[in-house]
């Protein structure tokens, strides 16, 4: 695995919090949508489950997966800032945190930093020149 593709981790492990978040928004929807059939009662050994109970369910499964999922953003952005803290240069620091941990685009870095684009692309290629990953 190359620098830049461990410090991308975060960033994708993020849109992948997001996305789950947005399932579980629409699984409530849905679960909220879901009625109960109204039946007379069967004697049995079994017991049914409403069509809500088990979207509420599944919905329950899924954030207890986010929750996971943070806990793992949150260690794996504290190793990330380990890494970016062990390059020697401020300036190749920054550039590293408002990308990796900041999720920053280029032309806002460097408008931020008041550099060019140019300049700020050869500054991240030196921070990862200095960056080792032991996988």
């Amino acid at each position: 695995m190359t620098a830049k593709e461990y410090l991308a981790q975060a960033f994708r492990l993020d849109q992948r919090i997001n996305s789950k978040l947005e399932q579980v928004s629409r699984l409530r929807n849905m679960a909220m949508k879901a009625t109960s059939s109204f039946q007379a009662e069967r004697i049995s050994g079994t017991k049914q489950h409403s069509p809500m109970e088990s979207s509420l369910v599944k919905v329950i499964d899924l954030e207890y997966e986010i929750d996971a999922d943070i806990d793992r953003l949150v260690d794996l952005k504290r190793e990330i800032i380990e890494v970016v803290n062990s390059v020697q240069h401020p300036e190749c620091q920054l550039v590293l945190e408002l990308r990796y941990l900041s999720y920053m685009n280029w032309e806002e870095i460097a408008e931020r930093m008041n550099y060019s684009y140019r300049q700020i692309h050869r500054i991240h290629g030196q921070a990862l020149s200095n960056i080792r990953i032991d996988c």
